[in-house]
């Protein structure tokens, strides 16, 4: 098992603030596996509870207070996992009965697969009795260990490494075999190939299927097996609709769907200071993104859920108020990503499988915004900085450059 300490000092400042954390992401990410050894690690008292097993649901419903039951080691405060009790009809009022009533005598650490701010089952509102953080997939810069400080990656964003072996194999594991700890761990194509079907399958005919109303199960299915061809552009719903002979709403609602679910994140384009932005149409991407066919796409779904990591992992720390874009005029120039802070564009990041040549959308749009940029390469060796009147362009290998993200 790999260690997971990114994710452990977020837990560790949560806790101190609020008795009750919610830890989301998707499914088969590690957030039972991590949950568990935080219990082990820092816990002598300790309970774990799991809405999918039969027996819990059958103690919960008969004690809904089974976690007194704890035989105390010693006198410290117990921690109580919930898993999945979101699928409890009544999981926002269970919650907020015992946070009111225990809060100062346990730590309530609740997991869910699915958006657990999204469900809306009744109940009242838990606002201001929790904190909440994501674990994702494994990425690049979690596992190559040597990220730099915040505040160092903040002030000179243009930074990269020198070329390391283990980061370009860590690289071309996670590029066949996606994140997921269960293929990647394997080293296996196959055993992902099982895999990816099996979770598929689990989590549309499952997951979805029990926890909203659509019942159009297989066309849902037929949805999400068009999307891999549909990453790295514009998201066209219409199309999809067309495709699928659906009305546009329904492929709205089924796309919002496998966003709560942690099966896709989406990207808007930001459109202050472009002129002649596009406005509308999001980009799609895949947290299993090994299925993707196109290497470039593939390259491209990759960085963004990298960026997606980072910038997760520093709002749940509260070090700023970070969001993720890409840019697109209607002259269909493009730029893959803008980070922004506080609303205002902070760095470009562009994606090109081989090509070092800086892209021409790059310079134009740096050259309005005013702000570094980044031109990650799927190329060993490439490594230069380009200049572009006052500001500077790196053009480099993405193995030197996202494994030192924060």
């Amino acid at each position: 098992m790999i260690d997971r300490p990114l994710y452990k000092a977020i837990w560790s400042d949560l806790s101190q603030t609020k008795s009750m954390v919610f830890l989301s992401g998707p499914r088969q990410a590690g957030k039972t596996t991590f949950a568990k050894r935080v219990a082990s690690s820092e816990f002598t008292n300790r309970a774990y509870f799991n809405w999918d097993l039969v027996t819990d649901r059958k103690k919960l419903i008969e004690n809904p207070l089974f976690f007194e039951e704890i035989q105390r080691k010693d006198a410290t405060v117990p921690l109580v996992i919930f898993d999945e009790i979101h699928k409890y009809r009544k999981w926002k009022n269970y919650l907020k009965g015992i946070y009111d009533q225990f809060a100062d005598r346990y730590h309530f650490l609740v997991l869910g697969s699915g958006r657990l701010n999204v469900f809306q089952r009744g109940g009242d509102s838990l606002a201001g009795r929790y904190s909440q953080f994501n674990l994702w997939p494994f990425t690049l810069a979690e596992l190559a260990k040597c990220r730099r400080a915040f505040k160092e990656f903040t002030k000179q964003p243009l930074f990269f490494s020198d070329e390391n072996s283990k980061s370009a194999e860590i690289w071309d594991q996670l590029f066949s075999l996606s994140g997921y700890p269960e293929p990647y761990l394997s080293g296996r194509e196959t055993v992902y190939r099982r895999w990816s079907h099996t979770y598929r399958q689990q989590l549309i005919r499952e997951d979805i299927r029990n926890a909203t109303e659509i019942r159009n199960i297989d066309e849902v299915e037929v949805l999400y097996s068009l999307l891999p061809s549909r990453v790295g552009s514009p998201l066209s719903l219409a199309s999809l609709s067309r495709d699928l002979q659906v009305s546009f709403n329904t492929i709205q609602k089924w796309v919002k769907t496998f966003e709560s679910f942690y099966l896709v994140f989406l990207i808007r384009p930001w459109t202050k200071k472009v002129s002649r932005a596009i406005t509308k149409e999001r980009k799609l991407y895949l947290f299993d993104y090994a299925s993707i066919p196109s290497p470039a796409a593939r390259f491209e779904n990759m960085v963004a859920l990298e960026l997606l990591r980072a910038i997760s992992n520093w709002n749940d720390l509260g070090l700023g108020n970070f969001d993720l874009y890409y840019l697109r005029n209607k002259e269909k120039e493009e730029v893959d990503f803008v980070i922004t802070q506080d609303n205002q564009p902070y760095l470009l990041v562009e994606t090109k499988l081989s090509d070092d040549k800086v892209s021409k959308s790059l310079l134009r749009f740096q050259s309005v915004l005013k702000i570094p940029a980044v031109q990650l390469v799927n190329r060993p060796g490439v490594c230069k900085v380009i200049s572009n009147n006052q500001h500077q362009i790196l053009i480099v290998n993405s193995t030197r450059w996202l494994p030192l993200l924060p």
